[in-house]
């Protein structure tokens, strides 16, 4: 049954419209379009697709927040793939992937009502995880190098934005109207529904920083630090990422940041870094990359992980295959572990 009042059309060429006012200033006209376009393709394909669904039923607030996930994802990994130095040849064949899914883990999560927030968490999840599969892939067939496959992998315009709005977080902001889920016709502003990854440090309080997972957690870090002593603060920040760190102090610089943070989605956050926030000193080591090609082994048999791996390059197949015999065939630890994710995540 056709979702009543969703007029998918409209509201992707609204999307790729608003889309345009932030591409980066930089980009030449083909880049411009590129990313446009892909935005506009991907919201109106998703679009229509909800529209159509007989299976989950979803409600018209579903079916908007679904397609300007898309729309806003397809966004920010157009971008990267521009500033990647990727080859355009192969940006839509990973563009592609990506959009597929968000869709997919998208009608899941909606379909399961789990939190808005959980759902962008674990959107964001695997749009990170596919666009880093799509780019070892490229490396596995020797199509670039490990250098631009290092280049690509770094590149997070969502992450840029969100540290472009931490360092806007002090200065005054005009008042914005309450989010809200936006209605076909029309993108959210700044101050509007969160947008996946990027913090809103004037929304109200009941969205707080938004669905920036990461910002989140910086910011839910900030007002722990705030009640230690400065030099272990500066013993902690010592360890971090530059970047975060910068962004952890700003935050605590920011006036009122505990009213701005809402409590139980900081509660949350605090039980997730204290339960799967990695030890410091932990690093990739074959030991444990060796491990978890045996543990795939264990449910896969011999004859069908040679014809999963028949397409891989005779590296990719040596590693495997001495791994599975108790030995690490050396190749950098960074691919050797996203051979032995994606293999992991494929069984």
């Amino acid at each position: 049954m056709a979702i009543e009042g969703f007029d998918y059309k409209g509201f992707a060429q609204n999307l790729a419209q608003q889309a345009l006012e932030l591409i980066p200033a930089d980009f030449n006209e083909n880049q411009k379009n590129y990313v446009a376009n892909t935005l506009l393709n991907f919201s109106a394909v998703a679009g229509e697709a909800l529209y159509n669904d007989t299976q989950f039923n979803f409600n018209l607030d579903q079916a908007v927040m679904i397609t300007q996930i898309i729309a806003e994802w397809s966004f920010h990994k157009s971008v990267d793939l521009v500033r990647s130095g990727i080859p355009q040849q192969y940006w839509d064949p990973i563009m592609q992937k990506i959009a597929f899914t968000i869709f997919e883990i998208a009608k899941n999560a909606f379909s399961q009502n789990l939190p808005q927030e959980q759902c962008l968490q674990v959107i964001e999840h695997h749009v990170k995880k596919t666009y880093l599969d799509c780019i070892a892939e490229l490396k596995e067939k020797n199509l670039i190098d490990e250098g631009l496959m290092e280049q690509a992998a770094s590149q997070s315009n969502i992450d840029a934005m969100a540290q472009q709005q931490v360092e806007q977080a002090e200065e005054p902001q005009p008042a914005e109207p309450q989010g809200g889920i936006p209605q076909p016709g029309g993108i959210p502003q700044p101050g509007g529904i969160p947008q996946p990854g990027i913090p809103q440090p004037d929304a109200p309080h009941e969205t707080g920083l938004g669905a920036g997972a990461k910002v989140l957690k910086l910011a839910t870090l900030a007002m722990v630090f705030r009640r230690l002593q400065q030099e272990k603060v500066q013993t902690i920040l010592n360890k971090f990422n530059p970047d975060d760190a910068e962004s952890v102090i700003k935050f605590m610089g920011v006036n009122d940041l505990d009213k701005k943070v809402d409590t139980n989605a900081a509660l949350r956050c605090i039980q997730e870094i204290k339960t799967n926030l990695p030890e410091p000193t932990q690093k990739i080591n074959p030991s444990k990359i060796l491990a978890k090609i045996q543990s795939v082994a264990e449910h896969i048999d011999r004859e069908k992980l040679e014809q999963k791996l028949r397409l891989e390059r005779v590296n990719v197949r040596k590693f495997v295959f001495t791994a599975l015999e108790g030995e690490y065939y050396q190749i950098p630890p960074k691919v050797a572990n996203i051979i032995a994710t994606h293999l992991e995540d494929s069984v």
